[in-house]
Parts: C-alpha cells; structure tokens; sequence
C-alpha cells in the first residue's frame, strides 16, 4: 500500500480527480489517500505561493503526488505552483509521451509515438531578470553539469526500461555554444554508456520543424526547459488532443503526476470535461511506484474505450465516435473495460520489477581556472561605438587594453558597422596586454576608473579559462 499526496485543485479538477481515482482504484491500485487544497482558494486567502506549509509537509512525507490542474490568478505576484514544486522538490525530469490513437481521435500523424524528456529547474526557468538600462532588460539563462548529467542520464534510462530504441537531444549549440553546448557535450559523453541505443543530435528549429511534420521518426527526445516546454504542447497537440496527455515530474526523492492542459474554468461543474490527462499522469504514477500491472490494465481499458468510440465532447467527431459521453459515463466506461485489451490500438505491456538506475550525481575534479579578462557592462545613452571607446581610455589600466565593444552582442568596435543599431546598453572588455596577468584588484581598480570617470557600469562578468579553455563567449561579428 502507497500512501499519496492528492490535490483536486480548480475548475475541472476536481470532476476529473474523482473521475481518476475511481478508475484507478477499480482497477485495484494499493494506495492510501491524504489529500490537501492548493491553488485559487489558497492564493485569494493571502498565500502567494498557492499552497500552504503543512501541505508542503504532506508532499514530502509521501514522495507521491498526484494534482488536478488549478488556476493561479492574474496579477498580485502570485508564483506558479507548479514551477515552485519543481524547484523547491528537485523535480529535475518531467516526461510527457505523446501517441497517435489513429484513427479514434483525429491527427495527421497515425503512426506518432514519442516521449520527450524536459529538464525541469534551470534554463531560462530559472527566472533571474534584471533591467539594466533605459532600453535593455536580460534574462540569465543558467545550465549546470549536474543538471545535463541528470536529465540525459534519465532519457537514456527511460528508453532501455520502456523498450525504446533511440534517443535525440536538440538544443541551439550553434549560437550558444557555452550553455546549449555543455548539453550537447554531457549528452554525447553518456550516450557513449548506452551503445545499444541509438544517439542523435538535431538543432532545435529543424528539429522541431521535423517534429512537427514527421513525428515518427523519433523515439524519446531529451532536451533543455524552455525547448521541452514548447515542444511537449506542440507533440500533445498534432498527437490528437493537449487533453490527452499527462505528464510526470520526477526527481531523486520526490514526484508529481499531472495532466498538462489547464483548470478550463468555463467547464467546470458541467460533466464535460475529459478525465484522460489526469488518467494517463495516474498511470504513470502507478508505474514509478512499481504498481505495473494496475498501470497496464488501466492503460489498456483506456486504449478501449476510446477504441469503442465512447468519448468525451473535446474529441467527439461525427462518423468516428460512437457516443459522446461526460466526464463521469466516460470513467464508468472504462471501468467497465477494465481486464479487456484493444485490439486496433497498440497494446500495452509495462515491464515488472525494473527500475531505473539514476545515480546521484559525483561532482568532477576542480578545473585550473585562471582569469583572463572582464567585460564591463555601461549604461551609455550614445550611439557612436568611437565615442564611448575614447571614454573609456579614462578607464583603462596600464596593464590592461580594452579589446572589443559589443552591442547587443553584435561587435561595434573596433571596426564595426556603421548600419549596426545600438541601444544604450554596451558590453566593454578588458583583457591584460602582452605577458600581463590580470587579477581581481585590477577589476577593482577599472570600476574605479570608470566611477571617476562617470562612466555607468551596470554589472561586469569575469572572464576565464578553464584548463586552457575559454569559459565566455566572443561578439558576434569576432
């Protein structure tokens, strides 16, 4: 017996949970209920975050999570729970398959059958933003070792469990070649452990693009946050339906099983709403609390159900359906299907007693690090890149030469182009000249200068090597 953690949160939520656990628990599924309230009620009652500290203590007492969609309103700083519960419960996997039911539910891809694998706590997610001039505001987009090492670890563990033959990552290392590129690398040194499972690697634009025209010509996708965050909607969507599918949040101690579409206010307490994203984040609970052959029998009454064309009023289509149904005719109906298998759609088989091998993460040896330069950033309101390079010779060191000014990340200076537009936000590096080293007095002696010199510095970045290694990117144009 597995005691879970259940919240029903808003709109349709509640319907569909109910709808949930009375399947699940027909089908036989060992587990013991303590549910808590999160979302709306919680945020208007003055709570930001949308869920209350003794309900966070019920989450980690029982690992297991299973929450209906909720409604985070608009405005007053209220955060996402759902990015919280990622963050705070280290959910760093979040996987969502998305199959093709051809031809019970409509799709131009009958024979898509993909999962992809999102890492779900840094990236851009991570939420760092700062305005630093008049005209530029930044998002720092953050990659960690750990974090890749994890995520493509669990891909390629996921497919030799779940009988899947390859692995792709897309990224965007062509451009960001120190973040999207540590990605890419971590993700050709594991491959190298899994030889009996095919690797590749595609650039996220063509990549996506060929997603979305010939799904099936991919398995399991690995990929940063933002990247999966966007293609897991797009993948749900040409599959059939985004009410389809659920989704899991899996970390080392912790998980939460969802459905990924939202709380659909304007349904709620109507008897319409189509329990099957939730359903399907159910069994995937079942499976990672080793309950596999609950899972597979209400995987497959599900799979027969929509079969039978008895199917709810999202995806209802005359001469295909057979009877459109509510929320609670359709749990009955696959309640009632429950020990049959389909026989057109794909059935079902969950492997038992396998579990996925994800050890923790070993921190690698200190790399010889050296600094080798600064970029100081200016706030400056002009637009001729001469103008502020002469500035700036009031700033420079005897030791130091300012090599490059960039704008936008575009070179402007030295022998930029005149056409280039420039907003008033200039990064200026500085980098020691000839056999000089430069240490982090000398930062402190540039910011200084520039004080002095009543040049704006809104923020520097050190420059480093890393084992003889750039650690930083040039302009472009460099």
């Amino acid at each position: 017996m597995t005691r879970i953690t259940v919240a029903k949160g808003d709109g349709i939520g509640p319907e569909i949970m109910d709808a949930t656990l009375e399947i699940i628990k027909a089908a036989g599924a060992q587990i013991e209920i303590d549910e808590i309230e999160v979302g709306a009620k919680v945020y208007l009652s003055g709570n930001s975050s949308g869920i209350a500290a003794e309900s966070w203590d019920m989450i980690r007492r029982n690992k297991i999570f299973l929450k209906a969609p909720i409604t985070t309103p608009q405005g007053g700083g209220y955060k996402s729970l759902n990015v919280t519960t990622r963050k705070f419960l280290g959910l760093y996997s979040n996987v969502r398959p998305c199959m093709s039911l051809h031809p019970f539910v409509e799709t131009k891809h009958p024979k898509m059958d993909i999962v992809i694998i999102r890492e779900n706590e840094e990236d851009l997610y991570a939420g760092i933003e700062h305005q630093q001039t008049d005209e530029v505001v930044q998002c720092l987009k953050l990659i960690s070792r750990p974090g890749c090492e994890k995520i493509v670890r669990y891909a390629f563990e996921y497919a030799k469990v779940y009988g899947r033959k390859k692995v792709t990552c897309f990224t965007k290392d062509n451009i960001m070649k120190q973040t999207d590129g540590l990605f890419h690398q971590v993700f050709d040194e594991i491959a190298l452990e899994y030889p009996e499972i095919e690797n590749e690697h595609w650039i996220i634009d063509i990549g996506a693009a060929k997603m979305a025209d010939t799904p099936e010509i991919f398995d399991v996708i690995v990929t940063l946050n933002l990247y999966g965050d966007v293609l897991s909607d797009i993948a749900a969507q040409i599959a059939g339906s985004v009410g389809l599918a659920g989704s899991a949040n899996i970390g080392e101690e912790c998980a939460m099983f969802e459905a990924i579409h939202g709380s659909a206010p304007r349904r709620a307490g109507q008897n319409l709403a189509n329990p099957s994203g939730l359903l399907e984040g159910a069994v995937m609970m079942l499976n990672h609390i080793g309950q596999t052959e609950v899972a597979e029998k209400v995987q497959n009454a599900w799979l027969k159900t929509i079969e039978d064309g008895i199917h709810t009023y999202d995806i209802y289509k005359e001469g295909v359906s057979k009877q459109k149904v509510g929320t609670i005719e359709f749990a009955q109906a696959v309640i009632a299907n429950l020990g049959m298998n389909p026989s057109i759609l794909k059935q079902v088989s969950f492997a038992k007693d396998v579990a996925l091998t994800l050890p923790k993460y070993v921190k690698k040896p200190a790399a010889n690090k050296q600094l080798v330069g600064v970029d100081l950033f200016v706030h400056w309101n002009g637009t001729n890149p001469n103008e502020i390079a002469k500035q700036l010779e009031n700033v420079t060191l005897e030791n130091t030469n300012l090599t490059m000014i960039t704008n936008r990340g575009i070179k402007v200076w030295p022998e930029g182009f005149e056409e280039t537009f420039c907003t008033d936000h200039w990064r200026c590096r500085f980098k020691p000249n000839n056999e000089s080293k430069m240490d982090k007095g000398d930062i402190i002696a540039l910011l200084f200068n520039a004080a002095k010199a009543n040049v704006d510095v809104i923020k520097t970045e050190n420059l480093y090597e890393f084992d003889g290694k750039s650690g930083y990117s040039l302009g472009q144009g460099q």
